[in-house]
């Protein structure tokens, strides 16, 4: 695979991380473009497939998927500058709130592109994205788009209009785990827990749930249901919840940063 990279950052260089641990170093060649010379090194530092540099057009030129990862403000003037690069290829946006509309109207009419919203887990390896296809692209390009972005989490295809709402859940998502998290430890050292063990026991604990949910693909309330004995502690732990809103507040987070999400895209 011929992949380029336009914009070095972190979860940029997470997706290549990933798409070399795939496909192996022989499996991929890499073009790298960055306005921030030392972030190229530092991420071509860290691949062992073969590594070119250069500017965007350059990078684009000899790849067949370009991955956009630059700032959402920077997007308009780099895709009209590489609409300029003569054959077509594979755009796949990684920036937020740029509609495909946008990116095909900027990159030509002879480019196929791919938008898609990612999550920071993917910088270790833990991602949930999403991914709508422009008019252009084909179902071979979403397979190669799902490989991509699955090289570091899961990748679901969706209709572009649904974006917003995988922004406002997984897209964010992490922060209002992140807070489930600290509020645990807080009461674990409420109880009496020193900090750093209520800490590992909190984080842990989320990622153990999570993964058996994914792992068992058994409905979250039955395996709630097969921890929560009658009389026991777990419905007495859960009854707080209830009376106190988590469940609704955890409804209100996806909707309120969903129609933010909006908000910023129109």
């Amino acid at each position: 695979m011929k992949l380029g990279l336009i914009g070095c950052g972190k979860m940029g260089g997470a997706l290549l991380r990933g798409v070399e641990q795939a496909l192996g170093k022989g499996g991929l060649q890499v073009a790298l473009s960055d306005v921030v010379p030392e972030a190229v090194a530092a991420l071509g530092q860290c691949l062992r497939c073969k590594v070119t540099t250069g500017t965007p057009a350059e990078a684009a030129a000899v790849s067949d998927v370009i991955i956009l990862a630059v700032k959402p403000g920077d997007m308009k003037p780099l895709c009209e500058a590489l609409g300029q690069v003569p054959g077509s290829r594979l755009y796949l946006s990684i920036a937020a709130g740029i509609s495909l509309t946008h990116l095909e109207t900027w990159l030509g009419e002879k480019q196929r592109v791919i938008r898609s919203m990612p999550n920071t887990p993917a910088l270790v390896g833990r991602g949930a994205a999403a991914f709508a296809r422009g008019a252009k692209a084909t179902a071979k390009d979403a397979a190669l788009a799902a490989k991509i972005l699955g090289a570091v989490g899961t990748a679901d295809e969706v209709a572009e209009k649904l974006l917003d709402a995988v922004t406002g859940l997984s897209g964010s998502g992490p922060a209002y785990i992140y807070t489930v998290i600290e509020a645990l430890a807080d009461g674990g050292v409420l109880m009496g827990l020193p900090r750093a063990a209520a800490l590992r026991l909190a984080a842990q604990t989320v990622a153990g749930a999570a993964e058996m949910v994914l792992s068992t693909g058994k409905h979250p309330a039955s395996l709630r249901d097969e921890v929560t004995s009658p009389g026991g502690t777990t419905i007495a732990g859960l009854e707080k919840l209830e009376q106190h809103g988590l469940r609704n507040a955890m409804i209100q987070a996806v909707r309120a940063a969903t129609e933010k999400s909006k908000a910023l895209g129109a």
